[in-house]
């Protein structure tokens, strides 16, 4: 079921929330089984001894089977915290300040930035490549042509030091929905790929970390061969190289502790919180590994909570962000998210301004990833 996206043909032009749910149509009664699989003139004895027994076999297997494939999906290792989180450390709040002095630059300064605002883009790729030099690194310009425009992926490396040619890549898409400033969607993953990029300056680690923002990821360029991270996959691909993981920041700062304030499309409702208060780790079935990793590790801090899916990549949602332009290559990635439209109610609105972030929950998010990711490099 993955390869229904790798071509992107026929889906494309559209987000997957834009198709409708199939409901498969199951029979009200036993006795409407009967009678559409037997002859009129032959009844079934319903309740006799061996149709119990084959009925009562059959009632198993379809459990064991639903409740098999739900725990390969859905059961993620280690415990959540539950209860009050703890309070910041220096560290958590050192990274709260950097990330919501660089995220009023880019979400309120700047605002709105894509094609069809054209000098903000420009901006803001400035501004990235600022950062990254500010910060030690050399930047690699990935730059192409979309709508007459040249755009660009920004990337830096840390090169591996006993395994250099596995490669981890981290990022998230810099351009903003247009008519949007784009604090949340994707200023969050933005300025969340700076700050590991400048925590992890200088430092050994065995395999390479690259650190990327793309371009064009919103519409009309998702799912389209001029999305940035679609264009930055398949030249990994051509050129050979080994990314052994890729981590897609998006959409990370909204965190709501209302009942009710998280939503999903059917049937994950039944298998997840309806509190907002976590992030989401989500991958398809061939990035299962990955998924059940970093849940696990971030769990094991026991300072904030996290869910983990590992689904179909077809399914709604789930693949709504750069981690999908990897799957199309058949590299392992996984989406770190609020969940986004399932949960922040200014999403690819006018209204997706900084203040709408809590930088104190996001600044744990980001430090998680420190280990988790230092733990990915190692191991």
């Amino acid at each position: 079921p993955d390869r229904c996206t790798e071509s992107g043909t026929a889906l494309s032009a559209v987000r997957l929330g834009d198709l409708r749910d199939i409901h498969l149509q199951r029979p009200e009664s036993l006795e409407e089984i009967v009678s559409s699989t037997t002859r009129p003139t032959k009844r079934l004895k319903l309740f006799s001894r061996k149709g119990a027994i084959r009925l009562a076999i059959l009632l198993a297997l379809l459990s064991v089977g639903g409740t098999g494939c739900g725990m390969f999906m859905f059961h993620m290792p280690g415990e959540n915290i539950t209860g009050t989180l703890p309070p910041l450390t220096a560290i958590e709040a050192a990274f709260r300040d950097e990330l919501k002095r660089d995220l009023y630059y880019l979400g309120e300064t700047i605002g709105n930035r894509n094609i069809d605002d054209y000098p903000a883009l420009l901006q803001s790729a400035e501004w990235i490549v600022a950062e990254f030099a500010a910060a030690g690194y050399e930047v690699e310009r990935q730059a192409y042509e979309a709508f007459g425009k040249t755009v660009e992926n920004l990337s830096v490396e840390l090169p591996g030091t006993s395994n250099p040619d596995e490669i981890i890549v981290i990022g998230g898409h810099y351009d903003s929905v247009m008519g949007c400033p784009g604090a949340n969607d994707n200023g969050t993953g933005t300025v969340a790929t700076l700050a590991l990029a400048r925590a992890f300056a200088g430092r050994n680690v065995a395999r390479t970390l690259r650190f990327v923002t793309f371009v064009n990821e919103e519409p009309p360029y998702f799912w389209e061969e001029t999305m940035g991270s679609l264009v930055y996959a398949k030249t990994c691909r051509e050129r050979g190289d080994n990314v052994v993981a890729m981590l897609s920041l998006e959409t990370m700062g909204y965190f709501d502790d209302a009942p009710g304030s998280q939503q999903y499309p059917r049937p994950f409702n039944l298998f997840y919180p309806d509190t907002g208060n976590f992030i989401a780790v989500v991958g398809n079935l061939r990035s299962r590994k990955l998924v059940r990793d970093i849940v696990k590790n971030s769990r094991d801090l026991q300072n904030f909570p996290y869910e983990g899916l590992s689904t179909y990549g077809g399914l709604q949602g789930i693949g709504w962000s750069d981690h999908w332009a990897f799957w199309q290559v058949g590299y392992p990635a996984v989406m770190l998210t609020d969940t986004a439209p399932f949960r922040y109610p200014y999403y690819h609105t006018p209204e997706d301004t900084p203040d709408k972030v809590d930088y104190d929950r996001f600044a744990r998010v980001v430090a998680n990833l420190v280990p988790v990711i230092n733990d990915l490099a190692e191991n």
